[in-house]
């Protein structure tokens, strides 16, 4: 009986650390059971091709929102194919229902998590017990778990992010989110998890993140994790999805001693409005959250990266403007902007009455329009995102796009930018960098009537800080006195980390 676990990954550069558990989880089925990952970026037929390959049996697929309408399709191809293989699905995308991609073709489906509930299924196949098509929500007792680390190839940890974690669950009850249907935090054997990062380490493995939701709830385990890496020569990388109101001592002095670009905190914050924190159920501590985004910007080396959301119910575009005003006032670091999504599962629709909240039933199921934002706001929006990020969030502009606001409103002077550089390119993507300067250029010298002197002053100082870099064309006429002092390049440890 052959066994295959995979699944489509959002880039190469990603590594499945569920289907590792799968395979560590398998028992006496682990010899005929193997991993093969791809991306949704390959042809599916490809993709199935390979697969088929191999004469699977059964073949396990982990869903995702990011792959959801590429492994209906996966599934579509196989089962014309080779009808007799067993498909089973796991993963977010399938643990709750409605399932708005059609999920018919494939024979069983894990909700939950599928750490031994995959292989109890394999079994029953084998072995002909009769199987109900969906098996039910469980969460399996992690210290009783095989861990997944060793499962990482030299390949992985030469070229790939390894993903990890010291928990499951999240005490908040955030509507949007599926992390908020957990029942209660759990916790690995600590001990052993840090021994298997050793083992990693010792590997080769530099670049570790963390998929705990709330990593800094537990003192004990979060201190015990950052000493590994204090212990340890740079560089490395480790990423940390931590809540903005909880550092107390013990924990900031140990993230003030991490070198620079050996640490990135992402950080929640969505909104800061409290009338908009209460519909969604979000706690909103704004004291220790300004006080704690101003001891990292301000006294640690830490790569810090914040999150808000658009569209939250009951939230106007002034209100979202205000919060960006807030938070880049707080802080200098990446901000990104992220469009509310609606999870099968999760309690966010509630809100649909009320707020008059229309999503779209296609992956990411982002939202459409509400009683306050139109469509064409929410599109608008959705340009501004990705503008700000390859403008903003990249580090490439760092000086120079602080011109567009100066000292007044930073989302109402984007907005305007943003709808601008849209009228200018009719596109969001594929806007070389080249390009994107030559805009920002023509827009602060221009429409800014902004001195071309400074501006291009500004953008020196942010383009040539790279050794090798050419002057653009654009700003060659105001390069003449100009001294380069331009680095060497940058660490990848360095460079902010998808």
């Amino acid at each position: 009986m052959k066994i295959v676990l995979s699944t489509l990954n959002s880039r190469y550069t990603h590594t499945s650390l569920a289907l590792r558990y799968l395979y560590a989880n398998m028992q006496e089925l682990q010899n005929n059971t193997s991993i093969m990952e791809f991306s949704i970026n390959d042809a599916m037929q490809s993709v199935a091709e390979k697969i088929l390959d191999e004469n699977p049996d059964i073949l396990g697929l982990g869903v995702y929102i990011w792959n959801a309408t590429q492994i209906h399709e996966l599934i579509h191809i196989i089962k014309r194919v080779s009808p007799q293989t067993k498909i089973v699905l796991g993963g977010p995308e399938v643990s709750y229902e409605p399932f708005r991609v059609d999920f018919s073709d494939a024979d069983y489906i894990i909700k939950g998590e599928g750490d031994v509930a995959f292989y109890e299924l394999c079994k029953n196949i084998i072995e002909n017990k009769e199987q109900e098509r969906i098996t039910p929500l469980s969460a399996p007792k992690l210290k009783e778990i095989e861990l997944p680390y060793k499962y990482y190839s030299d390949e992985d940890i030469q070229n790939r992010y390894i993903y990890v974690e010291i928990s499951r669950g999240c005490p908040f009850e955030c509507e949007f989110c599926l992390s908020s249907m957990d029942e209660k935090v759990r916790a690995f054997d600590l001990e052993k998890v840090l021994e298997e990062f050793e083992t990693l380490w010792q590997r080769g493995a530099r670049a570790f993140k963390f998929v705990d939701r709330t990593f800094n709830l537990n003192m004990k385990a979060a201190n015990m994790v950052l000493d590994f890496f204090l212990e340890k020569e740079p560089p490395y990388f480790a990423h940390f999805e931590v809540i903005p109101d909880h550092f107390p001592a013990s924990l900031r002095e140990k993230i003030k001693s991490f070198p620079h670009g050996a640490l990135q905190l992402e950080i929640g914050i969505q909104t800061l409005n409290t009338e908009i924190a209460n519909n969604i159920s979000r706690q909103l501590k704004l004291d220790k959250i300004k006080e704690n985004i101003s001891f990292l910007e301000n006294e640690t080396s830490a790569h810090i990266h914040l999150d808000l959301i658009v569209g939250l119910p009951g939230e106007s575009l002034e209100s979202f403007g205000e919060n960006l005003d807030a938070v880049k006032a707080m802080s200098s670091c990446e901000i990104q902007i992220g469009i509310l999504k609606k999870l099968s599962g999760t309690y966010i629709d509630r809100h649909d009455e009320t707020f008059g909240m229309v999503y779209s039933d296609i992956p990411p199921y982002d939202i459409l329009k509400n009683n306050q934002l139109s469509f064409k706001e929410i599109q608008k929006m959705k340009r501004f995102a990705r503008f700000w990020d390859i403008l903003h969030n990249s580090g490439n502009f760092k000086n120079s796009v602080e011109l567009l606001w100066k000292d007044e409103s930073v989302f109402t002077n984007f907005y305007a930018f943003s709808l601008w550089v849209y009228e200018q390119t009719d596109a969001t993507y594929k806007i070389s960098l080249q390009r994107q300067g030559e805009l920002l250029f023509k827009y602060l010298t221009e429409c800014k009537k902004i001195t071309p002197d400074i501006v291009a002053d500004a953008m020196l100082s942010d383009m040539m800080k790279l050794k090798g870099r050419a002057v653009p064309n654009y700003l060659k006429p105001y390069s003449k006195d100009f001294t380069i002092d331009a680095k060497l390049g940058t660490s990848g440890f360095n460079k902010r980390q998808q």
